[in-house]
């Protein structure tokens, strides 16, 4: 049974995960948006790093005919070709696809492109592969290495010099070193494969790597709310906890489990079925408000490769807010802006964000570090407004407080404070108030949807696209109105 890379690797991870992609792969989840768009990250940065070797020959992809890819390789090096992308090989049941080779002056070097900002673990298992089919076949090697992003790179001309963007980390070493053990995998992995369906059951290697696409399934045992669900508890404990059979919120009281307050108070809940109110905690938060109340979202998206001038690779560039303000008497205005997708939309955020923010008055966000963070590095970026950007920092107020300080909670909060778990908790009954009813139903979706905006062509459909952006947008801020009035109404 012959093995890709990535598929040893998720060997690797867990040999059941392995083991169900080959007996029954129907049982995966499907890949969403955001992993999607991590895909693509790494189409992107794959182009950018074929600038290091520009005179490279492209193996045609043919899902279902490597034999062919594998026969166009061998003649493309059998004619004197210096640098291949996407050279494939096959050895002993290991298949692979090579990002750049490049025929150096001591031996080929092998060069795997990674959209990460450093190599990881994995990432040299994956090249290690490489090398050992490359060796197995007779090839000299004489270097192995990762190329990665350079997080320090910033955008400073339209063109972008790769070898500024990408890191060239050299692994030879480790990828010798690796070989041996890497035939002691294989060999593993194969008498596994040849078996039924390993006894494992869930751990701390359901996370290893990434995210494994067998969780649904593998978890399917496990009720809710469970151990795995425990407010601040470490990955580490809570499978202590499970390996000692005391996995339901029932198990956690018998067994007497040390808890924080926070633990305490999320067990508690659950079995009485009442809300926790602490108005003191409540009354602090609210007496910090000054009116006008500015609630208000930034929605932002990143790039491997930055697509504007002064932009690093994966900062966030904040393309969208929302705005509620709340004048004293009650009054509520909305406001909002998106930007445009055709160009940097910046400094048309920051000109609307100055023009639409009253001058005076609280600034409400959920989470508020990330905004602030979002307006400091506006800040910087743009010199002229760096003093009125900056005196919007000492008047925000962060409406997660109140529940983090355990001032408001029910047990449908599930021992989340997100404003994803509180609002559904405070009122999921209120269909005005449901991110489910919406086309874009959380940030991460927003961020990808409008990276991408750029490329459709359909004016009616990108019209469409923008809408449900502000939409899902004006929740957010309208969503933070109904929380404070709640929190109101309790004191």
């Amino acid at each position: 049974m012959t093995l890709s890379k990535s598929q040893f690797i998720r060997g690797m991870k867990c040999h059941k995960s392995l083991w169900l992609l080959k007996h029954q792969p129907h049982l995966r989840t499907p890949s969403d948006s955001a992993q999607e768009a991590l895909f693509a990250s790494g189409y992107t940065v794959g182009d950018a790093a074929k600038s290091l070797y520009p005179d490279g020959v492209e193996i045609a992809f043919d899902r279902g005919n490597y034999d062919a890819m594998i026969a166009q390789t061998q003649a493309l090096i059998y004619t004197g070709a210096r640098t291949l992308y996407e050279a494939t090989f096959k050895s002993e049941g290991l298949f692979a696809m090579v990002d750049i080779l490049h025929r150096g002056a001591n031996g080929w070097e092998i060069y795997e492109v990674k959209a990460s900002t450093h190599p990881k673990d994995y990432h040299i298992w994956d090249a290690s592969l490489q090398l050992k089919i490359l060796r197995d076949l007779g090839y000299e090697v004489s270097k192995v290495a990762i190329v990665h992003i350079n997080n320090q790179f910033t955008k400073t001309q339209e063109s972008i010099d790769p070898r500024k963007l990408l890191t060239i980390t050299d692994i030879t070493a480790q990828a010798y070193a690796n070989t041996e053990a890497i035939e002691e995998h294989h060999y593993d992995m194969r008498m596994m494969l040849e078996g039924e369906m390993p006894a494992m059951d869930i751990g701390a290697w359901c996370g290893k790597f990434y995210a494994c696409d067998f969780e649904v399934h593998c978890w399917s045992h496990i009720p809710s709310p469970s151990v795995f669900d425990l407010y601040r508890l470490s990955s580490e404990k809570k499978f202590a906890l499970y390996a000692q059979n005391i996995l339901t919120f029932a198990d956690i009281r018998s067994a007497k489990t040390k808890l924080n307050v926070t633990q305490k108070l999320q067990i508690d809940t659950h079995f009485d079925q009442e809300r926790h109110i602490d108005t003191k905690v409540i009354t602090k938060f609210l007496d910090k408000l000054v009116y006008p109340l500015s609630y208000f979202d930034f929605e932002t998206f990143n790039d491997a490769v930055p697509r504007y001038y002064n932009q690093k690779p994966y900062a966030q560039v904040p393309f969208q807010y929302s705005l509620h303000i709340e004048s004293e008497e009650g009054e509520v205005v909305a406001k909002a802006f998106l930007g445009d997708e055709m160009h940097d939309p910046r400094r048309a955020l920051v000109e609307s964000m100055l023009r639409d923010l009253p001058s005076s008055g609280s600034i409400v966000a959920y989470n508020m570090s990330f905004e602030i963070t979002q307006i400091q590095a506006l800040a910087k970026l743009f010199g002229e407004y760096e003093e009125a950007l900056l005196a919007l920092v000492p008047r925000f107020v962060d409406l997660i407080e109140p529940f983090r300080n355990r001032g408001y909670y029910v047990s449908a909060m599930g021992g989340s404070f997100s404003i994803k778990s509180v609002l559904p908790a405070l009122f999921g009954d209120d269909e005005r108030l449901s991110y489910k009813k919406l086309t874009i139903q959380n940030g991460g979706m927003a961020s990808e949807t409008f990276a991408r905006l750029h490329l459709e062509s359909d004016e009616t459909k990108r019209r469409e696209i923008r809408e449900a952006l502000l939409e899902y947008c004006h929740l957010d801020t309208l969503a933070m109105v109904k929380i404070v009035e709640r929190l109101r109404s309790v004191v």
